[in-house]
């Protein structure tokens, strides 16, 4: 077919002059048109919003100065006290260490800190106290924008929201993510693994990542490794080429780690270790941790489980019904965890606190679903938790922080005096040590090792001053010279032990709170009991 003369150059014609307009272009807004210097801005370090990832470091920040009470005695003695004897020289060191049960891995994060510190010339005790747990906070901060990512991924930015709410106010997350315990850091890497897990939908997995901070988990606390045994068996059986992810990504990996580990604990301890071994042997095939205490079997259902939930338990069942499929892991997971962890006899809320992110899943997409009852529950969970974590935070079982910030007080107003001594006279490691003291004061404390060689009817040094406390003070102190200058009691034990007491001079000048709900051999308040000498006792 023949093209008309005159058509072809009407054409370029026409071109020629849309060529000569000004062409407006319309401005995008969507973050796929931003360019690598602008998308930056947007972006923190951590792949969200900078505002986000600030308001969430901040919000950990605070967290970790509203939390001035104990929990366990753990979160000094297997962390801050190790750190302090490893750098300073001086301290105590609790039966694990001789035994080798516990590694030095974590307790070197710290130690490294204080270092720095000493190097410096800024070793003061608060510096010492909380910079270890700014930084557990820091970390803390990190892991919750990662699960907040994760679901992003996921699902959309709606369930991460719920999800990262519910994360923010579980009040038993507020009360352990900036102290210094194993199983804080245990979570942490848990939760950061996660982000790199292959499932369903994730697009940040990575094979290597995530077994490297789960056998870093597992070096310094083993019982990590629980959670992660369905998670593991469920990656290899999905797996297409099994046989490469288990010799070139799982063997790898573990081999590096527990040479590291076996490394750092052949140069502390002075001999080949395998602290990891020795730990399980004695909690779990030995199951000796009973000297602790033991529970029944249905503890964590009846008890510890619906404690670390809260109020979130309602919420999280009613997730557990709409989530898909793809979450089924994450549930036979914690089912797993509390499963195992009824077989052994000692049982604590802290140790299920690992799985306790992998349940707001769950409760973020109950809020997600919620139409008419969003607001209200909203309200409800954020009142009910903070309420709950600001009380145990700041006012239940703060008395035994406040009494060592008394002694250190002492201990410098008393450089001179030589003699000077404390005797804590309350159940073994009641109160930090050496740590929130910073200043080599003769201290001791009642004795709480368990038997270790089969004894029958064995009584370590607590349980037999306890039997009779009165009598125990006159036999160990029959001699003046020998005796503290400063006695550390529970309110329930001073009028069993007041002879004594009168006998010796000594007055008590100091009361601190401690808990509104004491229980057996821990009292409401604590007593600081000073020795005086004959002609300068005054009336109390």
């Amino acid at each position: 077919m023949e093209r008309e003369p005159g058509d072809g150059s009407l054409f370029f014609r026409g071109l020629r002059n849309r060529s000569r307009e000004k062409v407006k272009l319309r401005k995008r807004k969507s973050a796929l048109y931003l360019g690598p210097q602008e998308s930056s801005r947007r972006r923190g370090l951590l792949g969200e919003n900078i505002y986000l990832v600030l308001f969430t470091i901040a919000l950990r920040i605070c967290n970790c100065f509203l939390v001035q009470t104990s929990f366990v005695p753990d979160e000094y003695w297997q962390s801050l006290e190790v750190a302090h004897h490893m750098v300073f020289n001086y301290g105590y060191l609790t039966w694990e260490w001789t035994e080798r049960l516990r590694g030095y891995t974590y307790p070197l994060i710290f130690a490294s800190m204080y270092k720095i510190l000493h190097l410096l010339g800024n070793d003061s005790v608060q510096l010492l106290i909380w910079i270890p747990r700014l930084a557990q906070a820091l970390l803390s901060a990190i892991a919750d924008l990662k699960l907040y990512s994760l679901m992003k991924q996921l699902e959309n930015q709606q369930v991460a929201r719920w999800v990262f709410f519910c994360q923010l106010c579980s009040w038993f997350t507020w009360y352990c993510c900036t102290r210094t315990l194993t199983n804080t850091m245990e979570t942490v890497l848990t939760v950061i693994a996660l982000f790199y897990y292959p499932l369903e939908g994730s697009k940040s997995m990575n094979s290597v990542k995530y077994s490297s901070l789960v056998a870093l988990a597992f070096i310094i606390r083993p019982t990590a490794v629980i959670p992660w045994i369905p998670l593991l068996f469920r990656h290899f059986w999905q797996a297409q080429r099994k046989l490469d992810l288990i010799l070139h990504q799982f063997l790898p990996v573990g081999f590096v780690t527990l040479s590291w580990s076996l490394i750092i604990d052949r140069i502390f301890f002075g001999q080949w270790t395998l602290v990891q071994y020795n730990f399980l042997k004695f909690n779990v095939l030995q199951n000796l941790g009973t000297f602790y205490g033991s529970h029944p079997w249905h503890w964590y259902f009846s008890q510890g489980f619906p404690v670390v939930l809260g109020t979130h338990l309602p919420f999280f069942i009613h997730g557990c019904f709409l989530a898909p499929k793809r979450y089924r892991i994450l549930l036979v997971t914690v089912l797993w965890t509390l499963l195992i962890y009824s077989m052994l006899s000692h049982k604590e809320f802290r140790f299920i606190y690992p799985v306790l992110p992998f349940c707001m899943v769950f409760c973020g997409y109950s809020l997600n679903h919620l139409k008419m009852w969003k607001k209200p529950a909203l309200s409800f969970l954020f009142l009910s938790n903070m309420l709950l974590a600001l009380y145990t935070g700041l006012v239940h079982q703060r008395g035994t922080l406040d009494v060592m910030t008394h002694i250190q007080e002492l201990g410098y107003n008393n450089l001179n005096k030589s003699a000077a001594s404390v005797f804590v006279m309350m159940p073994c490691h009641s109160t930090p040590f050496y740590s929130h003291v910073h200043h080599p004061l003769p201290m001791r404390f009642l004795q709480c090792p368990p038997d270790l060689t089969g004894k029958s009817q064995y009584l370590d040094e607590a349980d037999v001053f306890y039997q009779n406390p009165l009598s125990w003070l006159y036999k160990e102190f029959h001699n003046n010279s020998t005796l503290p200058t400063y006695l550390i009691i529970f309110n329930v034990l001073e009028e069993e032990i007041s002879a004594f007491l009168i006998s010796r001079n000594y007055e008590r000048t100091a009361i601190f709170f401690h808990t509104h709900l004491p229980e057996g051999r821990t009292g409401s308040h604590i007593y600081i009991y000073e020795r005086k000498l004959k002609g300068k006792l005054y009336r109390r």
